[in-house]
Parts: structure tokens; C-alpha cells; sequence
């Protein structure tokens, strides 16, 4: 049995944690306040915190998943992004795609992007807060500052505060290309601003040592019609699970879990860039699929 844990929001009741399976919400809120609650109830029992959500839905109040299918708006049920108080941190560089597309912005010609690909520390830099980070349908953001902005497609892992990782769900780690290509030192710019991170729609809760085999999808609609789509095997990443997480964790705590963003091997070309209005589809076969608009921040 395959479960996903999300929170929700629905006018007549407002915020709910919720448990998924198929096409039904469970709403355990009475139970679990928020993911920090669950993550931290998790700690060196994970199997057994997902077991116990199983039995718990069986008497939890129902609702139709379809039902929070709308954008965000306080007169409609709706998803909220799947964390709280929660930290979301990026690997960057974990894909050779990714280092080529560094490289290539880069001004300097990237040298530094090409020791880093192959050095044993990893990337890891700060993305979002959980407060945030924007969820399923919601709006994410490319800078008033930017003339070349794309959505970074990545496979997510979600952490307990033991660095277990209990989950994955679907991330878009946006970008301003030109402003870390200007100078790698201006990344914090180019990647945190306001709805610079959408995570969702909930997290799969699914125990895991090693990277799950599965197919990243991106797809970018502008009115309506198709400007680039592209898939990437999540097989083709530089780095192991294990490492990313080792290395998050090296001096450095979490008491209420965290989200790690593991990097993108899927990047539209060179002389594409993001637009007001269009539409950013993400799937991630056994995940899900994550879906925003974007607009001017």
C-alpha cells in the first residue's frame, strides 16, 4: 500500500494534514498537527510511523482528492505546499546535464562548476523556509531582475530530524540562469526569492537507502500550446543518496525534519526563458505531478 501525506486546505474546516490513497483524502489532523509532528514521531521507526498512518485512516474522515484540484483561493479547497517548519536545501551540480548548462552560463567559462561535479563534497545550498515554498497549482516567481529564468525539475527527499528519509515528492527548484552565470558567488539571488520553490502535491511516504529508479518529466505550456518538453532518468545522477544526505547533516541539525532538492539533469535550451502566465507541469513517475503558474516577482 502506497500512501502520501499532504496538507490541505478546505474553506468550511481550514488547514488539514491529510493522508491519500487513490482518490481519497484522509484528514488525520486530529491526530497529527503538522508534518513536523509526523516527521518527529518517525524518528528510528519509519516503517512502523507509515503503518500506524494505515490503521489511522480507517476511521478518518473522508474527503474526494479531485476537491482540492483548484488554485489557491480562500473560498475554495486546495492544496497547501507539504511542509512547515521544515528547511528545503538543493543539491546542485548532480547531474552532467546540469554542469554542462553551468558551464555554459557561466561567464568565466565555469571551471568551477566542472570541480564540483566530479569533488567529494557536494553542492548543498539553502532553498526555502517551509513557509515559502508554494504548493500544487499555486504561482511561482521569476525576478522583475532577470532576463533568463527556467524551472529546475528534481526529485525531492524528505528527511526526518534523524536524516531518515521518509518520502519523496515532486520540487521545482527555480532559477535566474544569468544571475548565477554573472558570478557563481550571486547564487543565494539567483535562487532564493519570493515563490522561487514549489514542492507537492504530497510527500510519498516510502522508506529509502538508495535512489528510486523513475523518470523525471517536464512540461512548459504557454498559452496553450507545448514550448518544451524533455525527461531524464533519475538513474543518471552523479551522486549516491547516502552522501547528499551525510553531507546535510554534517554539523548541522534539523529538529523538524527537512526537504532535500537532489538537482536537475533536465534544463531547456539556451535561448528559452520563462514568461508570465505559462504553465510548469512536473511528473515524476510513482510521485506525482506538480503544477504552477508562473508570474512577475
Amino acid at each position: 500500500m502506497t500512501i502520501a501525506l499532504g496538507r490541505l486546505y478546505h474553506p468550511q474546516y481550514g488547514r488539514l494534514l491529510g493522508v491519500q490513497d487513490g482518490e481519497i483524502i484522509y484528514d488525520i489532523s486530529e491526530h497529527f498537527e503538522s508534518v513536523s509532528d509526523w516527521l518527529q514521531s518517525s524518528i528510528d521507526r519509519v516503517d512502523d510511523a507509515i503503518g500506524e498512518l494505515e490503521t489511522l485512516i480507517r476511521q478518518a474522515e473522508t474527503f474526494d482528492a479531485a476537491e482540492f484540484d483548484n488554485a489557491p483561493a480562500s473560498d475554495v479547497p486546495h492544496w497547501l505546499a507539504p511542509v512547515d517548519e521544515q528547511e528545503v536545501w538543493a543539491a546542485g551540480v548532480t547531474y552532467e546535464r546540469s554542469r554542462d548548462a553551468r558551464q555554459l552560463e557561466a561567464i568565466d567559462g565555469g571551471d568551477v562548476y566542472a570541480r564540483v561535479y566530479s569533488a567529494t563534497r557536494p553542492e548543498l545550498f539553502m532553498k526555502a523556509t517551509g513557509w515559502r515554498v508554494i504548493g500544487h497549482l499555486g504561482e511561482v516567481g521569476i525576478r522583475q531582475d532577470a532576463t533568463w529564468s527556467v524551472p529546475e525539475p528534481e526529485l525531492a527527499l524528505v528527511l526526518n530530524p534523524a536524516l531518515e528519509v521518509v518520502g519523496f515528492t515532486v520540487g521545482n527548484d527555480m532559477s535566474s540562469r544569468d544571475i548565477e552565470g554573472e558570478n557563481p558567488l550571486y547564487l543565494p539571488q539567483a535562487k532564493m526569492y519570493t515563490a522561487s520553490c514549489a514542492l507537492g502535491p504530497a510527500i510519498v511516504l516510502q522508506p529509502a537507502g538508495l535512489w528510486p529508479e523513475t523518470t523525471i518529466q517536464l512540461k512548459i505550456e504557454r498559452a496553450e500550446n507545448t514550448v518544451f518538453a524533455g525527461t531524464v532518468e533519475t538513474s543518471r545522477i552523479h551522486r549516491r543518496l547516502s552522501e547528499l544526505v551525510e553531507y546535510l547533516g554534517r554539523a548541522y541539525t534539523f529538529p523538524d525534519g527537512a526537504v532535500l532538492l537532489t538537482g536537475t539533469g533536465l534544463v531547456p535550451p539556451d535561448d528559452f526563458t520563462l514568461e508570465p502566465g505559462d504553465v510548469v507541469k512536473i511528473s515524476i513517475d510513482g510521485v506525482g505531478t506538480l503544477t504552477n503558474t508562473v508570474k512577475l516577482v
